[in-house]
């Protein structure tokens, strides 16, 4: 059974005791098994306060990051990448302490809008510094999820595809493909073709629309997407993400472009988002059961 999240910045835009206190509160109230909290400076996250917010709301955590210019794997630069190195290795000290399954988003690049390509050379320095970080997530039983964004966020990988080669080159039980609709969206020929076709190596699921607003309100075909998570046999997390400058702040605003209030009311857009998800599930989980019913006596 899936394990449903919320990304924290449906709440709150930082990590300070009372933006944890209340983004974790509001999630279990709404009923989230999990909140996504980002990363992007782990040494930012009070590991004990947070703990004992989790335990007081009872439910888990998991966290997202994106790496910078300056600690891109992929780059080439031997600094950065040590210090890119280092970062990730940081977020999972944080994840291990809180009890988290996963660690996802763009571990593998920068995240930011590139001018040039990836290189050959830049792809195996980012293949050879996550295999090692593997080692070290796999000692806590962690999983990393290597986020498949669009071509304006990273120029590693934008397809579900590179995320399954990404992979394999890594050849790390416990790094997996995180699939987002909101990029696939953007970058898919066929989504639920592309999520089918991530099989076993999906391991870390965003749930959204097309303007990153309510679910169900934009353009995506979110009947077909949860058909293909079901039919693929997919039971990790699924996360709802979305953004307004509502909450958003910099530099996540200035990256991701969120110029626009899509929803006033975190409350009402994540109890929404959760009772969509369960309904879309349900809805797949029966269409699956069709054939079966439908046999001749």
């Amino acid at each position: 059974m899936n394990k449903l999240g919320v990304h924290a910045l449906v709440w709150e835009k930082g990590w300070s005791h009372d933006e944890c206190e209340h983004a974790i509160a509001k999630t279990a109230e709404v009923g989230y098994d999990f909140i996504e909290a980002p990363a992007l400076d782990p040494s930012s996250i009070d590991v004990d306060y947070t703990r004992r917010v989790l335990e007081k709301h009872g439910i888990g955590i998991n966290f997202s990051l994106g790496l910078d210019a300056d600690t891109d794997i992929s780059s080439g630069d031997i600094e950065k990448a040590k210090r890119g190195k280092a970062k990730l290795e940081q977020a999972l000290s944080v994840a291990r302490d809180l009890g988290a399954t996963h660690v996802c988003g763009i571990l593998h690049s920068a995240f930011q809008k590139n001018s040039i390509p990836t290189t050959a050379a830049g792809v195996t320095m980012s293949v050879d510094i996550l295999a090692q970080v593997a080692e070290t997530a796999a000692k806590s039983n962690i999983v990393l999820g290597l986020e498949v964004v669009n071509r304006y966020e990273s120029n590693l990988l934008n397809t579900a595809s590179q995320g399954v080669e990404l992979c394999k080159r890594i050849g790390a039980d416990n790094v997996k493909v995180h699939l987002d609709v909101y990029h696939m969206n953007i970058e898919e020929s066929d989504v639920p073709s592309a999520i089918k076709d991530t099989g076993s190596y999906l391991g870390y699921f965003h749930t959204g629309d097309s303007h990153r607003g309510y679910m169900g309100s934009g353009t995506i075909d979110l009947a077909g997407v949860f058909r293909a998570i079901v039919a693929s046999g997919y039971t990790g997390p699924i996360t709802f993400e979305s953004f307004s400058s509502r909450v958003v702040g910099q530099p996540l605003e200035g990256i991701l472009g969120i110029w626009r209030n899509l929803w006033e009311d975190g409350y009402d857009l994540a109890s929404h988002a959760l009772m969509y998800t369960r309904a879309q599930l349900k809805s797949a989980q029966e269409a699956q059961r069709q054939a079966e019913r439908s046999r001749l006596p």
